[in-house]
């Protein structure tokens, strides 16, 4: 039997061998002639099925370079080069048309591809070939970032980026091969974007519970009355049921819900927050062993995972969690900042400013600049101007013990935390603040020296609408400075508040619509336009192939990358003519053999029109081949009986000059419709 399989194996590479850059029908009609399409099918069949059967007997030969299922993709492919040729097998090679093999073909059509490679010639050939089985560990997200993030370069061509992403992505699918040998791993990668949820989740509700109930006086564990606690056993148990019976998530946020209600009214708000916070830290943990078992960071070296800036933050992100588990509840508010990290608007607001953060720094500098100068003319010429009010404290020995005790408070976890829920640190203060109604209003001088001068143009002068003359001393008119005090604040309010200010904003807003704009039209480019040749969408307008059909079945993307991973997987002694052109670009790096604005389909409608159009002009040139035949024939009869009637007018009398002149005049007539025949209009 393995001798029949080599056999069967050896014969249909010939084949293919045949077929390899022929684009004529000749070879294909000889092939058809002798082996009829039902047959041809029928052996793909048997193959298919004889594969099934060692398979489930347990031998591998699925592996082996003559296994039935290779021997039966091999016939494949050649049929599907010969259905070309042939509308009947190209009918009876689609899955679904015969209830008898469906199977075979749906497998073998779901593991073969095509894509269209330029030879150095600079003409096109399809090629069409098995998809390598390694191709199938791809996972979708790293599909969709390289499809939404690989970068245009200068001719507005993806393929530079995305030919030298494709050696990552290699890696990445032989890591996720050796990935399905640890079930637990594969488990927690495969559930990467579900634990994310969980954490940003669990992030946004223990910042509700610290926003409402911190310092967690109010609400203590077996304080809820009877009925109000049945009533949360009831809608606990009640969710329960609706996740059991029907698994939506809907039903899954209302058991939580209730079951964190009911933590919170049996064992206090800060052990239900602890417990929250230790599933969060797991969770995370989990999450990192997902985000490493997915791709594969310790494999790279330490260097990489230190370089690598996403799982850099992930870390971060950890190391945050166990500091308001263990330190204090505040750092969790840190958290939140990941919806920005989640979200790509977000990010854009974050890169409107750092993206021309050089630009707004000098502005910020010549801003600084200028206080500076306005604070020396304010220090030399109206120091006497800076009078602001102040609200002192009755007691000013009391303000460094409280900040004495917040420090404490927040440094320590046993602050605020007795159950009482009094103070209870031994840091507290002793005597509490006055009430705000009896502070007492104050002026000082705010530019006794150059620095004072600084900090209350900075601090007060930015803040203020009007700017520095807002907060200062409303002089009168009768003063000799007044004209002088006028100039000073209108000039501050013009170049530093209206100028100066509106510039920093005005880079801000107008990076933010360059950004805005840049997604647009690159969401624009992946609708319209192919990511392979760059052809856009209404390039086959009124053509044979839809744009749809080019992009998922001519030059899809994939189908690109499963070529190159054939080359890297394939021993070099089975390459094909065109797989050997291909590997050698690839040592190389020449890109040449992708397709730009290109594809074959287009060439073929355009030669089809060329075509018809010289078939046109051939018939026009067979009539007028006609007519001019026709007008040979008559021109030799009038120049037959003019030699005849000479020898008559030899031995006769001389004929009369009318019977001459009609003759001529018959010989012009024909040598004129003769020209007018064979002039081009």
């Amino acid at each position: 039997m393995d001798l029949v399989l080599e056999l069967k194996n050896n014969a249909s590479k010939l084949l293919l061998a045949i077929m390899e850059s022929r684009h004529d029908s000749e070879n294909a009609e000889r092939i058809l002639y002798n082996m009829r399409p039902k047959e041809l099918v029928e052996v793909i069949k048997k193959a298919y099925m004889q594969g099934e059967v060692e398979f489930e007997d347990g031998e591998n030969g699925e592996e082996g370079a003559a296994s039935p299922r290779n021997v039966g993709h091999n016939i494949y492919i050649l049929a599907h080069q010969l259905a070309r040729h042939n509308k009947e097998l190209q009918s009876m090679l689609k899955p679904g048309g015969q209830v008898d093999g469906d199977a075979a073909l749906g497998f073998y059509a779901k593991h073969t591809a095509q894509i269209e490679i330029v030879r150095q010639d600079r003409t096109m050939e399809q090629i069409v070939f098995p998809v390598p089985s390694i191709c199938e560990f791809l996972t979708k997200e790293s599909k969709l970032r390289i499809y939404y993030t690989t970068e245009r370069d200068e001719q507005g061509s993806k393929i530079n980026d995305f030919f030298l992403r494709s050696e990552d992505l290699f890696n990445e699918m032989n890591w996720q091969k050796k990935l399905r040998a640890q079930p637990v791993l594969y488990w927690c990668a495969r559930n990467m974007s579900f634990w994310s949820s969980i954490s940003f989740n669990l992030a946004v509700l223990m910042n509700l519970l610290v926003a409402f109930f911190y310092p967690f006086r109010g609400v203590r564990g077996g304080t809820l009355e009877p009925h109000w606690s049945g009533l949360l056993w009831t809608a606990m148990l009640v969710s329960l049921a609706i996740v059991v019976a029907l698994p939506k998530p809907h039903g899954v946020r209302a058991l939580i819900a209730s079951t964190i209600l009911r933590l919170i009214f049996s064992v206090g708000l800060q052990p239900t927050l602890f417990l929250l916070g230790a599933f969060n830290v797991c969770n995370k943990i989990i999450f990192l062993m997902s985000f490493v078992g997915n791709c594969g960071t310790f494999t790279r070296g330490y260097r990489a995972m230190v370089l690598d800036v996403e799982f850099l933050y992930h870390l971060l992100y950890l190391l945050i969690c166990a500091m308001g588990l263990f330190v204090h509840e505040f750092f969790y508010s840190l958290l939140l900042f990941d919806l920005v990290y989640r979200e790509e608007t977000l990010l854009n607001v974050i890169k409107s400013v750092t993206r021309n953060g050089r630009s707004i720094i000098l502005t910020a500098v010549l801003a600084l600049i200028l206080v500076y100068l306005f604070s020396i003319v304010g220090y030399l010429f109206f120091k006497d101007d800076f009078i602001l009010e102040v609200d002192r404290l009755p007691n000013d020995t009391a303000l460094p013990d409280a900040g004495e005790s917040l420090a404490s408070e927040f440094l320590h976890s046993d602050v605020c935390r007795g159950e009482t829920g009094e103070n209870c640190s031994p840091t507290a203060p002793q005597e509490e603040l006055p009430p705000a109604e009896e502070t007492e209003q104050d002026q000082e001088h705010t530019c006794e020296t150059l620095l004072m001068c600084i900090v209350t143009v900075l601090s007060h002068g930015l803040r203020s609408g009007g700017g520095v003359g807002d907060v200062l001393r409303k002089p009168s008119k009768e003063e000799p400075l007044f004209a002088a005090r006028v100039i000073y604040d209108l000039l501050f309010f013009f170049m530093v508040i209206i100028i100066v200010l509106n510039l920093i904003f005005g880079v801000i807003i107008d990076t933010f619509a360059d950004l805005r704009s840049e997604k647009q039209k690159k969401e624009e480019i992946l609708k319209t336009t192919c990511f392979i040749c760059g052809l856009e969408r209404d390039k086959f307008d009124n053509k044979t192939v839809t744009f749809e059909e080019h992009i998922q079945e001519e030059h899809n993307m994939w189908h690109y990358l499963c070529f190159i991973v054939l080359v890297k997987v394939k021993d070099s002694t089975e390459y094909t003519g065109p797989e050997s052109y291909v590997a050698e670009m690839i040592k190389e790096r020449n890109l040449d053999w992708f397709p730009r604005m290109r594809a074959m389909s287009l060439v073929s409608s355009d030669s089809e029109g060329e075509q018809n159009e010289l078939r046109n002009l051939q018939e026009k040139l067979e009539s007028t081949m006609k007519l001019v035949t026709n007008l040979s024939g008559q021109l030799s009869e009038l120049k037959d009986q003019v030699k005849e009637e000479v020898p008559a007018t030899c031995t006769h009398a001389r004929p009369s000059a009318t019977h001459t002149q009609s003759n001529e005049q018959r010989i012009s007539s024909a040598r004129v419709k003769m020209l007018t025949f064979l002039s081009p209009g």
